[in-house]
């Protein structure tokens, strides 16, 4: 039986991939969808999360939710949460802060983010559990010239990569994923052995040319893959419906 909040997100995916909504338009406010599916806006949200996750909408504090332009190219991985893909799928998500710290950008970071020396940061580690089951590592950092509401978040109820998500826009991204061996820390976090293969998704964005968050997220090899379905665009480029999938 095919939950609410999907049956929600895949309506509206319809109506956008379908062209019956182009982009621009303004898709039903939550309220509406909530007396149209009689759920609760929570479970509406989640729905809209998704599609904002996917890059199909953009949301607007007080105004509304918009049908995004078209994009032509697609990256290689659109945009995720993992507490949203997660409860999409069917499973329970869970996560726990590990350390959030506030500090100055060391050179080799600087460096690597092409950032200045001594901007100041948000550093966060959490770990995120899928049916009560370790399921990723989220090592993030925050740029606080770009996200200054940051500062003062705790996370407490909303996990950073769906705050981001929610709050702060973004006009570039760029995904490596690669395989890793899991190290002493990582292996006990993530419950597995040290030397056990582990996928980890490395995820730059950016505001114009200003880096907003850089993030490495490890995932154990034996409980998760990336996986999509390709459709050839219009104009020859590669339309994505990236999946994330946990055992």
């Amino acid at each position: 039986m095919v939950s609410i909040h999907r049956r929600i997100f895949e309506d509206l995916e319809a109506m956008i991939v379908n062209g019956v909504w182009p982009p621009g338009y303004r898709i039903p406010f939550e309220h509406e969808l909530v007396q149209e599916y009689q759920c609760s806006r929570m479970t509406v949200n989640k729905a809209l999360s998704a599609l904002a996750g996917r890059g199909m909408i953009t949301r607007r504090r007080k105004v509304g939710s918009f049908v995004a332009s078209r994009q032509i190219d697609r990256t290689v991985m659109d945009i995720q949460d993992i507490s949203t893909e997660a409860e999409l799928a069917g499973h329970d998500h869970s996560y726990r802060i590990l350390m959030r710290k506030i500090e100055s950008l060391d050179s080799a970071t600087a460096a690597q983010l092409g950032e200045p020396i001594g901007a100041q940061i948000l550093r966060l580690h959490c770990l995120h559990a899928v049916d009560g089951k370790p399921n990723a590592l989220e090592r993030r950092i925050i740029m606080l010239a770009m996200v200054p509401s940051a500062r003062t978040e705790n996370f407490a109820s909303v996990p950073p990569g769906k705050w981001l998500l929610d709050m702060v826009p973004w006009s570039k991204a760029r995904h490596v994923i690669r395989a890793v061996s899991a190290d002493a820390a990582t292996a006990r976090l993530l419950e597995t052995e040290r030397g056990e293969a582990c996928l980890t998704l490395i995820r730059q964005t950016w505001q114009s040319s200003r880096t907003v968050t850089y993030v490495e997220i490890i995932h154990p090899g034996d409980r998760f893959q990336f996986a999509g379905d390709f459709h050839p665009s219009e104009r020859g480029a590669m339309d994505q419906m990236p999946r994330r999938s946990a055992s």
